[in-house]
C-alpha cells in the first residue's frame, strides 16, 4: 500500500483523547489532532481544495502564480502543493510570523513577501493589501484570498466535519475550534449542526481581534482592535467564511494562557502543538463548568509546535512577555512602548475617520 504522492495523504487525522491535561473534566475531551496533515497543519484541506476547485472552474492555468496572504500555515501548504502542480507560490505574511514559519515558506520554494504587523487592513503596506496588489501586478497569477474565498470553508464541510462525526460514532455534543479565517470552525460547524442541530460549536478569539464583538453586535468595532501575540486566531477584519450563525458562543483567550496550554499539552500529553492549539485548549478550560458526563467534547488542534520552537517553546521568549518566571529589568519598558505604539495608531485612526466626516 502507498500513496501516489503526499497530497493523498491530507485528512484522516487522528481524534485523540486527553486524558491527563483533562482528568478532573466529567466530560470526555478529545483532540482533533491536524499536525498529522503532511504539512502538519488543517491549512493542508484547505489549500488543496481552494487550488482544485478553481482548477476545475478554468481560474488557474498552467505555469500559474499562486498569491496569498497567509500567517504561515495555509502559505506552507500551498507551497508544498504548489511544487508538485508546477506553480509558482508568493506569500505575503506579517512580522508577527515566527522566524521558524517564514524558514519553513522559503525550503519549500516559496517568495516570501514580509509585511508590517501593524498596518492596518487597508493599508498598502498590509500583506492583505500586498497580496491584492501583486495579483494586478504578475502576469497569469491568482489570489486565492482564504478570508473570503468559500471553498476554504467547503474543504472543512466536506471531510473535518464528517471525520469528527465518524469517528465519535455521532456523540459530539461540543466542538472547539479557533476563529481565524473561519474555514475550519464554519465548515466543520455546517455539517456538524445539519446532523444534529443540538451540537453546541464553541469560537475561540484572541483580545484584540473584532471577531467576537461583530457575533454579539453584528458591527465593526475598530476600538476592538490592538496587538496581541497568538499567530492564526482572531482577525483585524470580518471573513466572509465565517459563518457567525452557526456559533453558539465565543470565547476570548489571551496570549499568556493560550502559551502555557500549549505547553502543558506538549509536557503532560505529549503533543508539541502549536500557539492557537493552546488557545483553543484555554478555551475547553473555561467552558469546563458547563460540562457533563454525557457530554463529548471535540476540540481542534490547528498545527504542529516546531513553528513555535523561537516563541512558545522558548524560555527566553515567554520570560521577556512576562509569561513565566521574573520578567526581565526593561519589561515594563516594553510594555509601556507597546500600549502607546498602539494608542498612537488609534489615534491616527480617529483622526482619519474625523477629518473624513468634515463637510467644508
Amino acid at each position: 500500500m502507498y500513496y501516489e504522492n503526499v497530497l493523498a495523504a491530507i485528512g484522516n487525522t487522528p481524534l485523540i483523547k486527553l486524558n491527563q491535561i483533562c482528568k478532573d473534566f466529567e466530560a470526555p475531551v478529545f483532540g482533533k489532532v491536524e499536525a498529522f496533515n503532511p504539512g502538519h497543519s488543517a491549512k493542508d484541506r484547505t489549500a488543496l481544495h481552494m487550488i482544485e476547485a478553481a482548477e476545475k472552474r478554468g481560474d488557474i492555468q498552467p505555469g500559474a502564480t499562486i498569491i496569498e496572504a497567509t500567517s504561515g500555515n495555509t502559505g506552507f501548504s500551498l507551497a508544498m502543493i504548489c511544487s508538485l502542480k508546477g506553480y509558482k507560490c508568493v506569500l505575503t505574511v506579517s512580522s508577527k510570523a515566527s522566524r521558524e514559519k517564514i524558514a519553513l515558506l522559503r525550503s519549500m520554494g516559496a517568495q516570501v513577501v514580509v509585511c508590517p504587523k501593524d498596518a492596518a487592513p487597508e493599508d498598502p503596506r498590509s500583506y492583505y493589501s500586498r497580496a491584492a496588489h501583486l495579483s494586478e501586478e504578475i502576469p497569469n497569477s491568482y489570489y486565492l484570498a482564504q478570508n473570503f474565498n468559500l471553498d476554504n470553508m467547503g474543504a472543512h464541510y466536506y471531510t473535518t466535519g464528517p471525520e469528527i462525526w465518524e469517528q465519535t460514532e455521532g456523540k459530539i455534543t461540543h466542538y472547539v475550534c479557533c476563529a481565524g479565517t473561519g474555514g475550519t470552525l464554519s465548515g466543520t460547524a455546517r455539517f456538524l449542526k445539519e446532523k444534529n442541530p443540538a451540537i453546541q460549536i464553541i469560537a475561540v478569539d484572541a483580545y484584540g481581534s473584532v471577531l467576537k464583538k461583530y457575533w454579539e453586535t453584528e458591527e465593526f468595532h475598530e476600538s476592538e482592535i490592538f496587538p496581541y501575540k497568538i499567530e492564526g486566531l482572531g482577525k483585524t477584519i470580518i471573513p466572509e467564511n465565517i459563518d457567525f450563525d452557526v456559533i453558539d458562543q465565543f470565547i476570548k483567550v489571551t496570549d499568556k494562557k493560550s502559551a502555557l496550554r500549549a505547553r502543558q499539552l506538549a509536557k503532560n500529553e505529549g503533543l508539541l502543538l502549536g500557539y492557537s492549539s493552546g488557545a483553543a485548549m484555554e478555551c475547553v478550560f473555561k467552558i469546563q463548568e458547563q460540562l457533563s458526563r454525557d457530554h463529548v467534547v471535540v476540540v481542534l488542534f490547528p498545527d504542529h509546535g516546531s513553528r513555535y520552537l523561537g516563541k512558545v517553546y522558548n524560555d527566553d521568549w515567554m520570560r521577556q512577555n512576562g509569561f513565566m518566571g521574573k520578567q526581565p529589568v526593561d519589561s515594563n519598558y516594553e510594555y509601556i512602548r507597546r500600549i502607546y505604539k498602539t494608542y498612537k495608531i488609534k489615534t491616527r485612526r480617529y483622526i482619519r475617520q474625523t477629518l473624513s466626516k468634515v463637510s467644508y
